[in-house]
């Protein structure tokens, strides 16, 4: 991927994960340009197909397009930052980000997104007012 896309991709983020919506600023590594729909699903390299993505949630995440919702125990798609608002499946509750609708709890659940170490870098964040 060719430097300009990488800036456009981390300016339309704000330097934020896209998922998490950690803050790029609060860790030592460059967050990830990740494929929404993988590569290997016939995802290509068009920036609406590119999002920022912190390392967990790319790790996490991987080539998966769905997960399952552990409320309803059903099949859902996952978040998809480029068609999705996050305030629609997700919302912040301290710390805690709790998803508000199937693709919202599924990715929750996928990203593992409220790991013990995640939820203490937010709450820091959060009584730091760097969130």
């Amino acid at each position: 991927m060719d430097a300009t896309t990488r800036r456009f991709v981390v300016s339309r983020a704000q330097s934020r994960c896209e998922y998490c919506l950690l803050p790029q600023s609060s860790i030592d590594l460059n967050f990830h340009v990740e494929h929404i729909i993988a590569r290997q699903h016939g995802g290509g390299d068009e920036p609406a197909n590119l999002c920022l993505a912190c390392d967990r949630c790319n790790l996490h995440k991987g080539p998966n397009l769905t997960g399952i919702d552990p409320e309803s125990q059903a099949l859902s798609p996952l978040f998809h930052p480029r068609q999705d608002q996050w305030d629609e499946h997700f919302r912040l509750d301290g710390s805690l980000i709790v998803g508000q609708s199937p693709a919202g709890r599924a990715t929750v659940r996928l990203l593992q997104m409220n790991s013990a170490r995640r939820r203490a870098l937010r709450e820091r964040l959060l009584t730091e007012g760097r969130w």
